[in-house]
């Protein structure tokens, strides 16, 4: 008796442990029914839209190399911002892009600063401007018959590109210019177009105030290696330029196709010191291509400074002299000619060894190796 009450006990708590856990799967999968009926049905259409008009993408944030200074705390290797127009698709109609276009080519063209250009027809009067040659494969890839003149040529591509917004000739060649540029080499909503290259301050400021009327531009910020006294101390500093396709395929998992490494000198002997570690910015556009939000995802960390024991004035008086009797002794300034037109020199401090001055001859300018490819 008393076991068969234990068992019916045990059953009944069986039991009501069951139809409690079937209730809460009942209640959770009503709960989640209700939340995917106010998603899908009573919000639906707004959250729809509001995919629809926004954008979102990720830009770096380039780190800054570390300077270069001589035993005094003196610059003799810095990095300046070199800023950068660039340009992602975004879902405005061809009307307000090319509005877009001219506006921002105006900005441009105010304060000199150029930009693609390789449409082929020039106007006034209308020619093409490539050869008879690339003209019949230009024409093929067009799909124009090869009798077209270059002032039809223009206007068909002018009704392609659905360019209403103004009727001055000009204009509409500008236009097409960047239209062409882009239908060659393509962009999308993550992947840019550089329309142009180190634009002043003051062309940044007039763009960023007026954003709404640049549909889809970005300004880049690009640290830029600055050589600030020229040709002094060259073969001691080197130089720093593009990463080579050989160098990026070892150093894969910490630079990018992009980054700017040390080739020669104290560039290249402290890169791992120099460079610094890139961030990330986040950027939010409107369906117009204004940017509606920014932040920094992960900042940009600079690299490190390197202190030399070389003094940059005796650096400087070490290859004045030494450039001077170089040229003196190829002279005959001695007594005797020699055909000479190279040397070297150290200055050396015989207490410490620490060299204060290396001169060669013939130097060379960094900056002329700097930027990318």
């Amino acid at each position: 008796m008393i076991i068969r009450r234990n068992k019916e006990h045990k059953n009944a708590n069986i039991n009501f442990r069951f139809n409690l856990l079937t209730v809460l799967i009942y209640i959770i999968g009503i709960i989640l029914i209700i939340r995917l009926f106010s998603l899908q049905i009573v919000h639906g259409a707004e959250y729809r839209e509001q995919s629809n008009t926004r954008l979102t993408r990720e830009s770096t944030l380039e780190a800054a190399r570390g300077d270069i200074l001589d035993r005094t705390g003196a610059t003799l290797v810095t990095s300046d911002a070199q800023f950068s127009l660039e340009m992602y698709k975004t879902k405005v109609d061809d009307n307000e892009l090319n509005i877009s276009i001219l506006n921002m080519i105006n900005v441009l063209e105010k304060y000199g600063v150029s930009y693609p250009d390789s449409f082929p027809i020039s106007i006034n009067p209308f020619n093409f401007t490539i050869s008879d040659e690339q003209l019949v494969e230009w024409k093929e890839d067009n799909d124009f018959d090869q009798n077209i003149s270059a002032e039809q040529a223009f206007y068909e591509f002018v009704d392609k590109y659905e360019i209403t917004n103004t009727t001055n000739i000009e204009e509409i060649r500008k236009i097409l210019a960047i239209r062409y540029e882009i239908s060659i080499e393509g962009y999308s909503s993550t992947k840019s177009i550089t329309i142009a290259d180190n634009i002043p301050r003051e062309a940044v400021a007039e763009f960023s105030e007026s954003s709404d009327k640049f549909a889809g531009i970005n300004i880049s910020v690009e640290p830029i290696r600055e050589y600030t006294s020229g040709t002094l101390a060259a073969h001691i500093l080197g130089y720093a330029s593009q990463i080579s396709s050989e160098e990026y395929a070892t150093r894969k998992d910490t630079y990018s196709q992009n980054d700017i490494i040390g080739k020669t000198g104290i560039e290249y002997v402290f890169e791992e010191y120099l460079k610094g570690k890139n961030g990330t910015r986040q950027i939010d556009m409107a369906v117009d291509g204004t940017t509606t939000a920014e932040y920094i995802a992960e900042e940009a960390i600079a690299g490190s400074d390197v202190v030399l024991t070389i003094d940059a004035n005796l650096q400087r008086v070490t290859e004045e002299a030494l450039a001077a009797n170089i040229q003196k002794i190829s002279s005959g300034g001695f007594g005797q000619r020699f055909d000479t037109n190279a040397g070297a020199c150290v200055v050396m401090n015989v207490n410490t060894g620490e060299i204060l001055a290396m001169a060669s001859y013939p130097t060379y300018n960094p900056a002329d190796f700097v930027g990318r490819n």
